[in-house]
């Protein structure tokens, strides 16, 4: 019998990385995608977004990496020409058990919790939890380090999962690292991740700043 925490879910591979409490426009053009929207909102509105590992958004052939983002979605519109415009939120990370075939689109078996990881083990070295705090006052010094005139601490939201992706957002990171951050267990995990990342860019701003090699 199918253990209840595992669930078929449609997938929307994309060259990008959905995390947790993050709003993301989706424009769906594609035929199969069409189907496959039509299906999600009839049926409760959530699918997955996954990160392309190799090859390319539109035409299949791709291959995907293993953790995604449930999404949920929150508006929808659909135009004459039978195209949808639909914004998601980030609900939390899945597990990629087993792909389906991607016959009408794509779709996988999915739990929606992470296995232990590298980032885990990471996170268990360390016996206090960082705090969103923390991640505030990291941001701030890369933005004074990279000569930004910016008051983050009144910018930047509280709420640790939308920081998180609202810092991510600031600085530009890359879909790799977003997707580390995604196969992270937890938000204090993520946090974590992500102040190591700042620190990195920190100590590069500093060593050159005239933004040099």
């Amino acid at each position: 019998m199918q253990d209840q925490t595992t669930r078929e879910l449609a997938m929307f591979p994309l060259g990008t990385v959905l995390l947790p409490g993050e709003l993301l426009p989706l424009h769906v053009f594609e035929p199969r995608y069409r189907v496959m929207i039509a299906e999600v909102l009839a049926s409760g509105g959530e699918l997955g977004v996954v990160l392309i590992e190799r090859g390319h958004e539109v035409g299949g052939g791709d291959q995907r990496f293993d953790v995604a983002c449930l999404a949920r979605v929150v508006r929808a519109g659909r135009a004459p020409d039978g195209r949808y415009a639909l914004v998601v939120v980030g609900v939390e990370p899945v597990v990629v058990l087993r792909w389906l075939d991607d016959d009408p689109y794509p779709r996988a078996m999915v739990i929606a919790s992470t296995p232990p990881s590298d980032v885990e083990s990471q996170a268990g070295a360390n016996t206090a939890a960082p705090s969103a705090l923390q991640l505030v006052q990291r941001a701030q010094a890369l933005a004074d380090a990279l000569g930004a005139e910016r008051d983050l601490a009144t910018e930047l939201p509280s709420d640790p999962d939308a920081l998180v992706h609202q810092v991510v957002a600031l600085f530009g990171i890359g879909p790799l690292d977003r997707q580390r951050l995604l196969a992270a267990p937890d938000v204090g995990t993520r946090l974590q991740l992500l102040i190591a990342e700042l620190d990195e860019a920190i100590a590069l701003a500093q060593l050159h700043p005239d933004g040099t090699e």
